[in-house]
């Protein structure tokens, strides 16, 4: 008697897997429909930066809306983060923002600070919210809230979150902070260890803006100019 050999997927259906597009309301419908009216997405960006702010946004979305394209925003062209970001803002019932800079994450750690910058996205809202979903975290406020692993990839409210927290950063790499101090090359790199951001660490020393807690032995005898 011939053996049964398990047959891979054909190709047709891994395809169809794959651009079978993925449900991002199934936790909002969730908690809608135990009563929850103003579900809020929490998500942050800058957390492994060297330099400048984590920001957190929070976005309330109307009930039921579908916003085409959005998805975590790492997976997005900075052209359809911006257009989407539009859109978000356009769309949203509320949306705050909240920012903890790099003297408040080297005084209480970066994980502490990310949840101080989501409290204040939280805080930052047009009322309170009746239910938190939060990217992988727990933020400190007195609103229920589930912590979704990956959540900018499961859940719209999350990811739209994601889209106005990285914009919102970008944004300020490219202006504020790159015309504060251009020679670091903010405007590129965001803020993050890349090989010229090092090597201008090290030429220039770390600015107010640096989080010393990241820089570790890379700063060694260098000195701060600023």
């Amino acid at each position: 008697m011939n053996e049964l050999i398990p047959m891979e997927p054909s190709e047709s259906k891994k395809k169809k897997a794959e651009i079978e597009p993925r449900d991002l309301l199934i936790h909002e419908r969730e908690y809608w429909e135990s009563g929850f009216e103003r579900i809020a997405g929490i998500d942050e960006v800058g957390r492994g930066c060297l330099f400048g702010d984590v920001v957190a946004a929070a976005v309330i979305l109307p009930r039921d809306l579908i916003l085409e394209g959005v998805n975590d925003s790492k997976k997005l062209t900075e052209k359809k983060r911006e257009a989407l970001y539009d859109v978000i803002m356009d769309k949203a019932v509320s949306v705050g923002v909240g920012f903890a800079d790099a003297e408040t994450i080297d005084r209480l750690n970066i994980k502490q600070a990310t949840r101080l910058a989501m409290k204040r996205a939280v805080e930052a809202l047009d009322g309170v919210p009746d239910y938190l979903l939060v990217d992988a975290e727990k933020v400190d406020v007195n609103v229920p809230q589930i912590s979704i692993i990956k959540g900018d990839a499961n859940s719209q409210s999350i990811a739209a979150a994601s889209i106005i927290a990285k914009v919102t950063r970008d944004r300020l790499c490219k202006e504020e902070w790159e015309t504060l101090y251009p020679e670091y090359g903010l405007s590129i790199h965001k803020g993050y260890a890349t090989k010229f951001h090092r090597e201008q660490i090290m030429a220039l020393g770390a600015t107010p803006m640096h989080r010393r807690s990241f820089l570790g032995n890379l700063l060694g005898e260098q000195h701060t100019l600023f």
